[in-house]
């Protein structure tokens, strides 16, 4: 038995269906865990299952204030491009720093 063929007996037509339609209905991870549990399945499994179905939304990450997850590259790169020019103890900064230098350039 190949693995797609494993793959393909892991899920009915029926349950992907009603995983697709729950998930599309409401893409959180509750429905995952919901879903996971009411088919015996891990929730990485459902996730997978998601994925592989092109449906699955990825959750953004986010600080402990609720804002989205900015990486310090995105400062070093826009304080150089501010700057118009390329100055390497720029990325040996603290995050923080950058960001207010940033703000201070804009």
């Amino acid at each position: 038995m190949t693995m797609t063929a494993n793959a393909s007996q892991n899920y009915s037509e029926t349950m992907i269906a009603e995983i697709t339609a729950k998930y599309s209905a409401d893409p959180v991870r509750t429905t995952v865990d919901a879903l996971a549990d009411k088919f015996g399945k891990s929730p990485r499994s459902i996730i997978a299952k998601l994925s592989a179905l092109g449906i699955y939304q990825k959750v953004e990450r986010q600080t402990k204030r609720g804002e989205p997850v900015v990486k310090k590259e995105f400062f070093v790169n826009a304080v150089n491009e501010r700057l118009g020019r390329e100055l390497p103890s720029v990325a040996k900064m603290t995050k923080v720093d950058l960001q207010a230098l940033f703000e201070l350039l804009d």
